[in-house]
């Protein structure tokens, strides 16, 4: 491990809002906060959660244009939320937590019914792999047992495959939509909701490139076990999604620096 992502590892371990839980100390300890966040935070205001959070810009910008909620960014890559603890910690907001742990372990941190919405953004759209899409069936079903009534399920993304299995899904398990654009600032939501206009570093240099940002927005409310919809018809994304890193070694591989086609990982 460089010594860079061990200085940000220690400096993350020093913010009491941050708590790092891999699976092996989850199992050993279990999480104290679980059905307890209200304490967290000094009050009741509802838990917003960004899933995949990477930096937590997303996270940290919803927290600063909303007080009224409490919002906790999620990830297992440690280094990369390491951009938006920082932030949340200069500039003194207390509504803002993070927590290090798989996406697949949420109901060990999370009571039932203690999460009032949720935020996908920009996720890896997994085409080939439907059990890790962040909005399949899977992960929704993962999503209800710690969701309160009401809960929203929130899709920011570039993909269009994405944005179009989601849809399918969700219409064809009978779950509300309340949103559906394929063009989120062309159709100019962001006036009547203002926080849809926050914009993470790699979803403005999409907009430089001239690609529309899809918006979906649904309940998660229901009994009913959810069923994966047919979607073989649907077509594969076939522009690139910028690269996390810009080392020499992932430009070498790739050929065009900061750039990965559509549903490939960068392994850097």
């Amino acid at each position: 491990m460089g010594k860079n992502k061990l200085r940000k590892f220690s400096e993350l371990s020093e913010i009491d809002f941050v708590y790092q839980y891999p699976y092996g100390r989850l199992a050993e300890e279990g999480f104290p906060w679980r059905g307890r966040w209200h304490e967290v935070f000094g009050n009741d205001n509802p838990i917003v959660l960004e899933l995949g959070c990477g930096k937590g810009e997303y996270t940290v910008g919803l927290a600063r244009r909303d007080a009224s909620r409490n919002y906790i960014g999620i990830d297992i890559k440690g280094a990369r939320m390491h951009a938006g603890a920082m932030a949340a910690q200069r500039e003194g907001l207390r509504n803002v937590a993070f927590v290090r742990t798989g996406i697949e372990l949420l109901d060990r941190f999370f009571a039932p019914g203690e999460v009032s919405d949720i935020w996908v953004t920009f996720p890896d759209p997994q085409m080939q792999k439907v059990n890790k899409r962040l909005t399949g069936t899977r992960f929704c079903s993962m999503y209800r047992r710690v969701a309160a009534p009401g809960c929203m399920l929130r899709l920011k993304t570039d993909s269009p495959f994405l944005y179009a299995y989601t849809a399918r899904m969700a219409r064809h398990n009978s779950l509300a939509v309340a949103a559906d654009t394929a063009d989120l600032y062309g159709e100019d939501y962001t006036t009547a909701e203002p926080w849809l206009g926050i914009r993470t570093h790699y979803e403005q240099q999409w907009l430089e490139r001239g690609l529309s940002i899809k918006y979906l927005a649904f309940s998660l409310d229901g009994d009913t076990p959810l069923c994966e919809p047919e979607a073989d018809d649907i077509p594969k994304d076939t522009h690139l999604r910028l690269c996390p890193t810009t080392r020499p070694r992932c430009r070498a591989r790739r050929g065009a620096p900061g750039l990965l086609p559509r549903g490939t990982e960068c392994g850097s």
